[in-house]
């Protein structure tokens, strides 16, 4: 009856700590997560499935703009100026929610046309309840912005073009 108590204890891994981590990272929206103590090194990812399904989805909203662009000329401009736009892509450095105003209901901080410094503030991310803004990261003309404000974006996704 010895070797039932020494088997839990000899297993190194709480699954209370690993089902806390799962927690943080849907909390968080992060997609994984690491951590090391005393020797001891967990990390929790999630599988992204839905990363492909959205880069899938993407395609058909601007066909379907496509197809609305016959019937009305200002939404098929709309969603044809990101998928044209030529010039330096903006990344995202992190995984997050993109915000275009600095709170609900502003102005946002830029325009597609407006001409940005360097260093500029596009829009914010927010991770892990941080604002972090994104700056331009040269001078020049925004062609374009990718994203829709309030959504989720993971890292290296292209969010805005600068010509």
């Amino acid at each position: 009856m010895a070797s039932p108590p020494k088997a839990p204890a000899a297993d190194p891994i709480d699954a209370r700590l690993v089902r806390r981590l799962a927690d943080i990272l849907t909390e968080t929206g992060l997609s994984e997560i690491e951590v090391e103590h005393s020797g001891l090194k967990i990390r929790v990812a999630k599988t992204l499935t839905a990363a492909p399904m959205q880069m899938a989805y993407a395609p058909a909203p601007a066909a379907a703009a496509s197809a609305t662009a016959a019937a009305s000329a200002p939404t098929g401009t709309e969603a044809v100026v990101p998928a044209r736009a030529s010039g330096d892509e903006v990344k995202s450095p992190m995984v997050g929610s993109v915000y275009l105003q600095p709170e609900p209901g502003a102005e946002p901080f830029v325009k597609v046309g407006d001409t940005v410094a360097a260093g500029q503030t596009l829009m914010i991310i927010e991770a892990m309840k941080t604002m972090n803004p994104i700056p331009a990261p040269k001078a020049g003309k925004l062609v374009a912005i990718l994203v829709e404000d309030g959504q989720p974006v993971e890292f290296g996704e292209p969010l805005a073009v600068i010509g």
